[in-house]
């Protein structure tokens, strides 16, 4: 199924005006949720706000927003106001420098979109790809949308581009900011260390390698309870502290294990578990009254 553009936009550097479509890189409708019930009936729940100082439900044309200054103490905003502050749409990326790559710490990325050229735009979108490409730099500029501004990072990828929205430096807290203490490490431990990563070391990041097992279980887990089946909890293992290990018995044994090993590393798993049919193959419906009428038998 071909990805469908979620927006237009214009990516501008110098005088040059590239017209291009955003994709989103990323699918959230992947994940698993779940919704609250009432545990008698098996209802849904209706969220509802409630006043901590007159104890009643407040319908939300009632509601406002309002800012903590100090303690319990509010200014408020109408609609009004908060639209009025907030950043106008330019559908513009303009960008304002360009540095290398790994300039960026990864620590700022934030959601990633994939850019396409839009009506015109094939040539200078090949342009710019290419020429980031070469240089091994990537773009930084600014981008307005729902109503806020935000830093992106443009950079090439084997297919094309991929414009990431980064942080704001206050939005990221500082490695110093947390205590690790200064230790010394050996010349012995260090090689073994190094070997240790070069026996697993690749080239390459395929990440059809490593598969999300807890979605696969839930989602076994919910077949299952559609179909009326019930499920078997797994004990759960003992808790225990931290072993207290030999560093460099652990990096010989590390070592020693690794060589042993059939030489697959890296190598993606053959046949990826399936995930079970969705729930909604079987109707919920046609499986509760027999769900309860088991029930009813056992009791």
């Amino acid at each position: 199924m071909a990805a469908r553009s979620i927006a237009s936009l214009t990516v501008s550097f110098g005088l040059v005006s590239i017209p291009v479509k955003l994709f989103s890189a990323t699918e959230a409708s992947r994940a698993i949720s779940f919704n609250l019930l009432h545990k008698g009936c098996g209802s849904r729940l209706k969220q509802q706000y409630i006043c901590i100082k007159e104890e009643v439900p407040v319908v939300r044309e009632d509601m406002v927003k309002g800012y903590e200054f100090a303690k319990d103490q509010y200014v408020m905003f109408t609609p009004e106001e908060l639209k009025a502050m907030e950043e106008a749409g330019t559908h513009m990326a303009e960008i304002t420098e360009f540095v290398p790559i790994e300039a960026v710490d990864p620590v700022y990325f934030d959601k990633a979109y994939y850019l396409a050229p839009d009506k015109g735009g094939a040539k200078p979108f090949a342009l710019l790809a290419s020429a980031l490409r070469e240089s091994k730099r990537c773009a930084l500029g600014r981008w307005a949308a729902r109503g806020k501004q935000y830093i992106v990072m443009i950079r090439p990828v084997e297919e094309g581009l991929v414009m990431q929205q980064l942080l704001y430096a206050g939005e990221v807290r500082s490695i110093k900011d947390i205590e690790i203490p200064k230790t010394e490490v050996k010349a012995a431990e260090l090689k073994l260390a190094k070997m240790l990563i070069e026996q697993q070391a690749s080239d390459t990041f395929d990440p059809a390698v490593y598969t999300d097992e807890v979605s696969a279980r839930i989602e076994a887990a919910v077949q299952k309870k559609v179909e009326g089946q019930e499920i078997t909890l797994a004990e759960a293992p003992e808790g225990g502290g931290a072993q207290v290990i030999d560093l460099m018995e652990a990096l010989r044994a590390s070592l020693e294990k690794k060589a042993a090993a059939p030489s697959k590393a890296r190598e993606p798993q053959a046949e990826a578990r399936k995930p079970p049919k969705r729930a909604q193959e079987t109707p919920a419906a046609a499986v509760a009254p027999a769900a309860r009428k088991r029930v009813k038998n056992k009791a």
